[in-house]
């Protein structure tokens, strides 16, 4: 049984910041790169930022470069996705999934809005 829980989400103002967690169940967390998408509505679900098994290789999208930092911790099975300097345009549900992701394991996702 496999089980991604998102949480963190929130409500902030332009500028602002949250951190959003991941934590993993019924999987084998540290064998897989792990990712950070977000869906906002009539949009469809993208790729925010990804790390490697080890967390030695990061990937970001580039409207996300520099305001947010992914990171993870294997022995705890989170994913932890720092969102900086927020934006009206990062509104959105974000979701945890390997990366690539595997469709069963999308779970609620947390939403974030950024208000102007």
């Amino acid at each position: 049984q496999v089980q991604l829980v998102e949480s963190g989400g929130g409500l902030v103002q332009a500028g602002g910041s949250l951190r959003l967690s991941c934590a993993a169940s019924g999987v084998p967390f540290s064998d897989y790169t792990m990712g950070w998408y977000r869906q906002a509505p009539g949009k469809e679900r993208e790729l925010v930022a990804s790390i490697d098994r080890g967390s030695n290789n990061r990937y970001y999208r580039d409207f996300v470069k520099g305001r947010f930092t992914i990171s993870r911790d294997n022995a705890k099975n989170t994913v932890t996705l720092q969102m900086n300097s927020l934006e009206p345009e990062d509104t959105a549900v974000y979701y945890c999934n390997r990366d690539p992701p595997l469709p069963t394991y999308w779970g609620q996702g947390t939403q974030v809005t950024v208000s102007f």
